[in-house]
């Protein structure tokens, strides 16, 4: 009987090992196969190359001649739809759908123009357009910008780099390089055209890993699907002479890999820029030396789960597709909601419906916490200059000024974001909360000035409209729309002329 049961086990533990090394042979067949088929539709792709691209070649078209369906694809950028909720798709004129906004931003260009963010491929044209960048050239306009703003906007400026050197690209008028930076954001900004390989071709964000003992070049592909779209897509400033564009990450949790970045916070951020005494402009309204955010999308995004999680920017933004037998990102890097089963389907195994109401609960309860902290911080800076008007001094302001400007750190850090509000909905919701806070202490603190100047109750001006509340604060824009205008219809067109009798696009 014993040894019956003997014969019995071993049987079965043969049966286990059989269909064990049975299931490994297949595993490793498959991964085998798989691995093999990858590298005949990438020899397949190679080999089918049509021109051979050499160094830095900002034409995207040259690229699309070899590699036509993501070229396809990136094209397909210039359609935006669907329209997301805030800041997304369809152009959006956002100061005036919210023209407070400009009161906080009183002081700089952006309290005259401040326009959704559309696709790369309108890149080029949007910086053009767009009121910030003034009109050189114009009834003796000068330049009220560098290069620098041309930074992320553009393929032609990774060989402009490599021609002129960083400091002499960014130290040029941004007028100078009207006729050199002609061809959107696209291949050669995140490619190495001997490769095909993801590369960083920017320095900002070298340099920032170079200050922190790394080496970003040593980052795996998984980091790169990351790292490439954060050479633009994260908050910078620029150095005091207006120029070099610089990542405020040196405080940030490093990490213990070669190029690993594990989170930066947006205390840390302002922490490196009190130490440093930045500001970005002084408000005129409440005299306060104000941050001025400027999209920290993958500062965000390493903070919520997908981040947390191993996730990148082109696991959402850029799924596989397959046609043909080939296997290729979709380079229209659009809201993941626009195609949820190849995007959010690869995970998740809920409905489209159910997928899409819970990202747009999380963002709807954002944009509610951050209107909380609007009205709050208008109400600061407008009781600000009630006191300044009454006769308070720098010292009586001090403390309640301290506070607006970490408060509007705060709601300008998600506001100026890209998809914050779902990528780290926890985190917005957590500044934007501390944002209340910093805000409502300023009003305790100029309350307690105001009462001791006797000052009569403050009241909120008329801003209803963008039309009222740039004409409280006293800017012509009239003027300022004629001369853009007038630059747009004379100027770059000579720009463009040129730059096709160069060859350039």
């Amino acid at each position: 009987m014993a040894n019956d049961r003997s014969s019995v086990s071993v049987w079965l533990v043969g049966i286990f090992i059989f269909c064990g090394a049975a299931a490994g042979m297949l595993i490793l067949g498959l991964a085998s196969y798989l691995a093999v088929e990858k590298r005949a539709e990438t020899a397949t792709v190679f080999n089918n190359r049509k021109v051979e691209i050499t160094g830095i070649e900002p034409q995207n078209a040259i690229w699309g001649t070899n590699y036509p369906r993501e070229y396809r694809t990136w094209a397909k950028s210039a359609d935006m739809s669907p329209q997301s909720l805030y800041m997304g798709g369809a152009p959006l004129d956002r100061l005036r759908s919210r023209p407070f906004m400009a009161v906080f931003w009183a002081g700089s260009t952006y309290a005259m123009d401040y326009q959704a963010p559309r696709g790369h491929f309108f890149s080029v044209e949007d910086i053009r357009k767009t009121l910030r960048t003034g009109n050189p050239g114009v009834d003796g306009g000068q330049d009220i910008e560098t290069a620098s703003c041309w930074t992320c906007k553009s393929t032609d400026v990774p060989r402009i780099i490599k021609e002129l050197g960083a400091d002499g690209f960014y130290g040029s008028p941004w007028s100078g390089m009207g006729d050199q930076v002609v061809n959107p954001v696209g291949c050669a900004v995140c490619h190495d055209p001997a490769t095909m390989e993801l590369a960083i071709s920017l320095p900002p964000l070298k340099e920032a890993f170079q200050r922190a003992g790394k080496d970003v070049t040593r980052a795996s592909l998984q980091e790169k699907r990351g790292l490439v779209c954060a050479q633009c897509h994260v908050e910078f400033f620029l150095q005091e002479d207006g120029s070099r564009v610089t990542l405020p990450w040196d405080g940030g949790n490093w990490g213990n890999g070669p190029a690993e970045l594990k989170e930066v916070t947006a205390e840390q951020i302002e922490k490196y820029y009190d130490d440093m005494g930045h500001y970005d402009f002084i408000n005129p309204v409440s005299g306060t030396p104000v941050l001025k955010a400027h999209h920290p999308d993958w500062e965000l995004f390493s903070l919520g789960d997908h981040g947390r999680n191993g996730l990148t920017c082109a696991d959402c933004h850029m799924p596989y597709v397959s046609e043909g037998g080939i296997k290729y990102s979709n380079h229209q890097l659009r809201s993941p909601l626009s195609d949820i089963s190849t995007t959010c389907g690869t995970c998740h195994r809920d409905s489209a419906g159910e997928l899409g109401s819970r990202v747009f609960e999380r963002v709807k309860k954002v944009e509610e916490l951050s209107e909380r902290l609007e009205a709050a911080l208008l109400r600061a800076h407008v009781m600000a200059r009630a006191a300044m008007d009454a006769g308070a001094d720098d010292g009586q302001l001090a403390e309640a000024r301290k506070l607006i400007r970490a408060a509007q750190w705060r709601w300008d850090y998600i506001e100026s974001s890209h998809g914050g509000g779902f990528h780290a909905p926890l985190e917005c919701l957590r500044l934007l909360g501390l944002g209340i806070d910093q805000a409502l202490r300023a009003q305790l603190a100029l309350q307690a000035v105001l009462i001791g100047l006797d000052a009569p109750p403050v009241e909120l001006p008329d801003i209803s409209t963008l039309e009222k509340a740039q004409a409280w604060l006293g800017l012509d824009m009239t003027a300022v729309r004629t001369s853009k205008a007038s630059f747009e219809q004379t100027v770059v067109p000579r720009w463009l002329l040129d730059a096709r009798e160069a060859g350039r696009i």
